[in-house]
């Protein structure tokens, strides 16, 4: 098969559209996930399990995409469908907005984990005073060997002995 009536055809079939429109559904569902399943205590399998599927889900909605279209009796297999027939003006502009509307709404959900992992960094951190920036940090190091006569402490060099 030619290369440029093979994309050709994939432009008809509006494959390239449901790849774009399930990556950016994808994306979003996933990062609504990670918000989400922590807040439900979900075990941390389950977001694995999510994740997997999403990506499994891919190459499926890019074969239904191949293999048949919506016209205006409804779907049906894309070899039966004359190029004429597909509800491409309509669908189109449907397709656009509900695709510009997902991004938007994953942008925001992006600026928010953003603005809350900024936010719980920050309350993290330490606050340093004057009186405590100016002092020194130390290292406390460990005797290889017990050199005290208290041999209650003896199991501190056990471990580096060899």
């Amino acid at each position: 098969m030619d290369p440029a009536a093979f994309f050709t055809e994939l432009k008809r079939r509006k494959v390239y559209r449901v790849a774009v429109a399930y990556a950016i559904v994808a994306w979003l569902s996933i990062q609504a996930a990670s918000i989400l399943f922590p807040t439900f205590e979900a075990p941390p399998w389950v977001m694995k399990v999510f994740v997997t599927a999403v990506i499994l889900g891919f190459p499926v909605a890019l074969i239904l995409a191949w293999a048949f279209e919506v016209t205006p009796e409804g779907i049906r297999r894309a070899e039966e469908v004359a190029p004429r027939e597909s509800k491409t003006p309509r669908a189109g502009r449907k397709w656009t907005a509900i695709i510009v509307a997902a991004a938007v709404l994953a942008a925001a959900l992006l600026a928010f984990q953003f603005a809350r992992t900024r936010r719980s960094s920050t309350a993290e951190l330490p606050k340093q005073t004057a009186q405590t920036a100016g002092i020194d940090k130390s290292v406390a190091v460990l005797p290889i060997e017990n050199l005290s006569s208290d041999k209650e402490n003896a199991f501190f060099g056990a471990g580096y002995s060899g």
